[in-house]
Formats: C-alpha cells, structure tokens, sequence
C-alpha cells in the first residue's frame, strides 16, 4: 500500500512528546526547572484535527507537567505521561477508542516508540529521528521534531480526507 493511500484511513493519532512535539532540547535553569518549547503550528493542526472528530492520545516517556497543560488547553483528554510500557497504554487506548491499530497514525522519533510504530497503521517519524525508526517509518516528514512536523502529518491525513479546509 502505497504511504498516501494510508492517509484515507486514520481516524487516531497518537503522538510522542519530546524530540516530535519538541526539539528534544531542555532548558535547564539553576532552579532546577525544566523548559520545553513546543510549534504553535502544531497545536493549530492538533486543535483542527480533534474539531474533525479525530482522536488524538499523548504518550509519552516525559513527566512535564507544562507539556500536560499544553495539551490540555488544546483539547486533548488521552495523555499519558512518565509512561514506561508505550505499547500497553496504546492497546489500551485502541480499547477506549473502539479503533484498530490499521486506524492510527504514529509520531514518534526514539527507540522507545518501536514497539507502538510496529503496530498501527501509519508510523511516521519527524526528519531527525534516529536511525532505527527512520528505517521503519512508513512516512518521514521532511520537518524536524519541535519545528512542526506533527502540523505536517495532521495536515496531510487532513487533507486526504478533504477536512482540512
């Protein structure tokens, strides 16, 4: 099957954290703070694509409190943080979702996301991803993790399926 043809079929998407919403940096201050910096693009295509009736989930290995609130502001209810097992909270998610995994979409950049990617129906990984999951990616976008590469998967499922505009 064709990657594009994929496209036509997502109603779930299912996203990493850090190295796809974010650049993989942390600012780290002499408080012992943590900062992330996320695309407000991205956030415009998460908000569009939940007004869309998609289901989109967080998983992610990151306990950031400010990335929870980030998302939450965008609308998303399924987050799942300091996460372990990725591929347990994601069957269980297909569970909650009534969805098959041939159903969703996977951003994720690290060897922690392999197991889910190797399960859904679209796996797709931010440009800078390392090599392992560059290699099994169905769809790498040409954008780098914290530079809008989600907007750039959400915007094409979008698309394909006419709801993007």
């Amino acid at each position: 099957m064709n990657v594009y043809d994929r496209f036509f079929s997502i109603k779930g998407i299912v996203l990493d954290i850090d190295g796809v919403c974010t650049d993989n940096s942390i600012l780290v201050t002499d408080q012992s703070e943590f900062f992330r910096m996320m695309n407000v693009r991205d956030g415009y295509a998460i908000k569009k694509a939940l007004l869309e009736g998609f289901k989109i989930g967080i998983i992610s290995g990151g306990k950031s409190e400010g990335s929870r609130r980030r998302f939450e502001l965008l609308g998303v209810t399924d987050i799942y943080l300091g996460i372990e097992n990725k591929l347990e909270v994601f069957l269980g998610l297909l569970e909650q979702w009534q969805l098959s995994a041939d159903q969703i979409a996977y951003m994720g950049d690290d060897i922690p996301d392999l197991e889910v990617m190797q399960e859904v129906g679209l796996a797709s990984c931010p440009s800078d991803a390392v090599p392992e999951i560059l290699k099994i990616a169905k769809y790498v976008s040409p954008i780098a993790g914290g530079q809008g590469c989600v907007r750039d998967l959400l915007e094409k499922i979008l698309q394909a399926q006419e709801k993007w505009l």
